[in-house]
């Protein structure tokens, strides 16, 4: 049974606000997005699934997913801020989505099988495909064993400013042990840097392994997330900002030793519009690689 891909797309939080996956950045206009559907085709993926706002629906059938019809299955789910658990009702002044976790948990009735989760607005590269399809085809009925691409942190820097990553730690084995959010990571003086909640500054190694959210699961996740999702809304019922991530489910699991997650090493470089500045260096780096003969001319 072949993996599914399941991305997190238009409209997911602050981060997916407006339509900014449809911003043609190859050479005829394909997306980023697109560059992840043609890896995950050749990296062995059997299926497709879009989660989106439920009002993006028609232009992101007209714009995205007509293309992809040809090549591979493909399904779409919705996040909405009242696909809550029995019992639960929205609370009064929250606008903000419930989180990354919480548009995972929307693909529970479509996913029988290993999948893969990614962000839409992400250039992931070849080889992170390969490496997390080839792990999720070995996965078939398991349980409890999940695996994330941890990408070295010198290939995911900006060239127009500081990012924020998850900077992981592991174990002898390459399982995940703890993941802490970083930010402010910068190249100084040759050095991938970030300064600590003590306000020291700190180095690390270019090989770091960081989260860039290309995470690998079985579906048995989705019945722990029902369940702590309970949890969430029980102790962040006054909190109108906060949000479910994927990496607090899986620090849960870990932390009870339900589950273990093993870093993927991964040789893709990481890049994206994550200032405006970055932008025209997306649509360089893409030609370069069509040039290189990594991707064809025209992709579907």
């Amino acid at each position: 049974m072949k993996p599914t891909l399941f991305v997190l797309a238009a409209g997911m939080g602050s981060r997916y606000g407006g339509l900014k996956q449809l911003d043609g950045l190859g050479p005829n206009g394909e997306t980023i997005m697109d560059y992840s559907i043609f890896d995950a085709i050749r990296g062995g993926f059997g299926k497709v699934v879009f989660v989106i706002r439920k009002d993006f629906e028609q232009d992101f059938r007209e714009k995205i997913i007509s293309k992809y019809a040809n090549h591979i299955p493909v399904d779409v789910v919705f996040q909405s801020l009242d696909a809550l658990p029995a019992g639960f009702t929205v609370p009064e002044g929250r606008v903000k989505p419930w989180g990354t976790n919480h548009a995972v948990l929307m693909g529970k009735d479509v996913i029988n099988e290993p999948f893969a989760v990614i962000n839409a607005d992400d250039f992931y590269g070849r080889d992170s495909f390969a490496v997390l399809g080839k792990a999720l085809s070995e996965m078939n009925g398991m349980k409890n064993d999940y695996c994330m691409v941890g990408y070295r942190v010198g290939n995911t820097l900006s060239e127009s400013g500081t990012v924020a990553r998850g900077v992981c730690e592991t174990d002898a084995n390459d399982y995940l042990t703890t993941v802490v959010e970083r930010t402010a990571i910068e190249r100084i003086d040759g050095k991938v840097s970030f300064t600590d909640e003590n306000g020291k500054l700190v180095s690390i190694a270019d090989n770091t392994p960081v989260s860039m959210n290309m995470w690998g699961f079985t579906p048995d996740y989705f019945q722990y997330s029902e369940e702590y999702f309970v949890e969430y809304l029980n102790e962040n019922k006054d909190n109108l900002k906060g949000e479910f991530f994927i990496p607090l489910m899986v620090n849960k699991l870990i932390t009870d030793g339900t589950a273990r997650v093993k870093v993927l090493d991964t040789t893709s470089k990481w890049f994206g519009v994550t200032y405006a500045e970055d932008r025209q260096g997306v649509v360089d780096k893409i030609q370069a690689l069509v040039d290189a003969g990594e991707y064809p001319q025209k992709l579907f």
